[in-house]
């Protein structure tokens, strides 16, 4: 009988919400008796994964020039056609026009899905409005996490063979890890995510949307979690804002999850998601959700008032509004609890898993 091979191809398998997808996902198929590979282009591993591993970044050298790019190239698209997958399944974000072109047309031998995470599409298809409307004409299908996403794809690019997959959850795991001890001994709220010059996430923002709120006057602080560039900026924004202790930095982790479980609730700041991890895992953890009504995810995580609140997107007043009414009302507060952990049953590994397997029609 014929095992199923699944190639997934991701930028890294370390520290971002498209990497740890691309974990859970290799995790599952092979739990299903898939052969799994997966293949990396920079040398960045720290999530659990299951599988073959092509680290592709172990061959990048300093000057990453033209004949670097091609030798490691010519690798992936020997690999892909030795193994003769019968599923490609890409995680990337893919914005490089001749880079593209070349994997969809000349490396991906096999019926290929590129997935789209997030409603920033220009991550993900050329600039080049021709080459992104055909770039992916030959794939089996275009994966969306949100159905906004989805609906974007649609309108702008033209394509047809579209589904909707949401993130996959890894429920069991992230009850098991909230439950480990920490060792703050505070009230606090909690955001998480890459701290970046494309300031994506607004945590300047947030830490003055914090500083405005009542938050800091009794004494439940902030704690953002994660790591990059822009962290340094934003330890002296809240310096800046006079907010002393009341801003509580913590390096990545690789278990959120007992950070999360304490919070008094999750706020979600971003200009654009695609449909964010931090969403979901919080609400596994028992713990409600402040976030902005952006583009897009929320609104298909958010159920206002139940599980969480949604903020008119991009108002900051508003969203200080709202961390105010989650900290004072107690009631409301309680309720989202209450409801937090049964809003996301439906985006466990075995449900999600059970969609890919159908979509890939794998008995």
């Amino acid at each position: 009988m014929h095992q199923t091979k699944i190639c997934l191809i991701g930028i890294t398998l370390s520290n971002g919400g498209a990497q740890k997808i691309h974990a859970i996902l290799s995790n599952f198929f092979s739990s299903k008796n898939i052969e799994v590979h997966n293949i990396v282009i920079l040398d960045e591993v720290t999530y659990d994964f299951s599988g073959e591993l092509l680290n592709l970044g172990k061959l990048k050298d300093k000057g990453n020039g033209i004949w670097n790019n091609l030798k490691r190239f010519l690798i992936l698209k020997r690999y892909i056609k030795e193994n003769n997958f019968d599923y490609i399944i890409d995680v990337r974000t893919r914005n490089n026009q001749i880079k593209e072109f070349l994997m969809t047309k000349f490396a991906y031998k096999a019926p290929y899905i590129p997935m789209i995470h997030s409603y920033n599409t220009d991550w993900y298809f050329p600039k080049n409005k021709f080459l992104a409307k055909n770039i992916f004409s030959n794939a089996y299908g275009i994966v969306c996490i949100s159905k906004e996403i989805e609906e974007k794809v649609r309108n702008k690019y033209g394509y047809k063979k579209l589904k909707t997959i949401y993130n996959p959850l890894e429920i069991d795991k992230i009850v098991s890890l909230s439950k480990e001890r920490i060792n703050l001994n505070f009230e606090y709220v909690f955001a998480a995510g890459r701290m970046v010059f494309d300031n994506n996430k607004q945590f300047d923002k947030l830490i003055r949307a914090y500083a405005a709120s009542k938050l800091p006057s009794q004494n439940i602080r902030l704690v953002l979690l994660g790591d990059g560039p822009q962290k340094e900026y934003l330890q002296n924004v809240a310096q800046s804002e006079k907010l002393g202790d009341k801003v509580v930095f913590l390096d990545f982790q690789n278990n959120p999850f007992q950070y999360m479980k304490s919070a008094r609730f999750t706020i979600l700041a971003s200009k654009n998601e695609g449909l964010p991890n931090i969403i979901t895992e919080s609400l596994a953890c028992g713990v409600p959700v402040v976030a902005f009504d952006c583009k897009s995810g929320p609104r298909e995580l958010i159920e206002n008032g139940k599980n969480g609140l949604l903020v008119e997107d991009q108002n900051f007043d508003a969203l200080v509004k709202a961390m105010d009414e989650m900290n004072e009302n107690e009631a409301l507060r309680a309720t989202c609890r209450e409801n937090a952990f049964e809003s996301i049953e439906r985006f466990s590994v075995e449900k999600i898993g059970a969609e890919w397997l159908e979509y890939l029609k794998i008995k």
